[in-house]
């Protein structure tokens, strides 16, 4: 009777003691939910991944790019999407300058073109590229020929001037009409339109000896950038011409 107890008791002892599974598998259960939203809420932003990644090659431009092996990415990469807002912050200031800059400039040179009455053979506008100057060219040139006509020489030296501040780059082109030329020095209209340019630009960095070379360049499109069509007299006129542009340093 007493060895039957004492295994009764033994057996009861026992399956007391099993009752721990039950708690220990809900805490499993919670510890495998926990893991999976920590997991989830941990997977990498693919589209901010980028951004970051663009951030840092901008930065280190001409240098490996440190997302080329499969490094983990540490809490530090997180700057880069504000220094990068920073950074387009500052490009957007830039641009607001320099197009302040160049709108204070073209009203300097349209009171110069009211004051002297040469609304007929200069203007001015303002676009993506930057400032542009557009003399007619019989305000330069005599027709069919590149030397700068003796009158026309203090409209290079005023142009010369307000150029001297500056930093841009800036381009001198030269344009014709339709109508093709044929003579010993110009057998067609690139040739005379190239010319122009380069003797506009010359007389230009002539006028003003701070001004510096490397920033100039000319070219010549011939008849094949019109302003206007060639079928008219007024139209013809208004495509011969040389053109001053000062490009933007900063464009979106």
């Amino acid at each position: 009777m007493s060895r039957r107890k004492k295994h009764h008791e033994a057996h009861h002892e026992e399956h007391m003691d099993e009752s721990w599974l039950i708690p220990y598998a809900d805490i499993l259960t919670l510890l495998l939910a926990l893991f999976i939203v920590l997991f989830a809420t941990a997977q990498v932003d693919q589209k901010k991944f980028d951004q970051m990644a663009y951030a840092f090659n901008t930065a280190f431009s001409g240098s490996p790019s440190i997302f080329d092996n499969n490094q983990a990415i540490t809490p530090e990469l997180n700057s880069a999407i504000p220094n990068q807002q920073a950074a387009e912050g500052t490009m957007g200031q830039e641009q607001l300058q320099e197009t302040v800059q160049l709108s204070e400039l073209k009203k300097q040179i349209d009171h110069y073109i009211q004051e002297n009455k040469l609304t007929g053979d200069l203007n001015t506008t303002l676009t993506e590229d930057g400032l542009m100057i557009r003399i007619k060219d019989s305000a330069l040139f005599t027709s069919g020929h590149a030397d700068l006509r003796p009158e026309s020489l203090r409209v290079g030296e005023e142009i010369a001037k307000v150029l001297v501040p500056l930093t841009q780059k800036i381009v001198i082109s030269g344009h014709t009409d339709s109508i093709p030329i044929n003579t010993s020095e110009f057998p067609s209209n690139w040739e005379l339109s190239s010319k122009r340019a380069i003797n506009f630009m010359k007389f230009i960095l002539s006028s003003e000896k701070s001004l510096q070379p490397e920033r100039f360049s000319a070219i010549g499109y011939g008849q094949y950038r019109p302003l206007e069509a060639n079928d008219t007299i007024d139209g013809r006129a208004k495509n011969r011409r040389v053109e001053v542009l000062i490009m933007r340093n900063f464009r979106k």
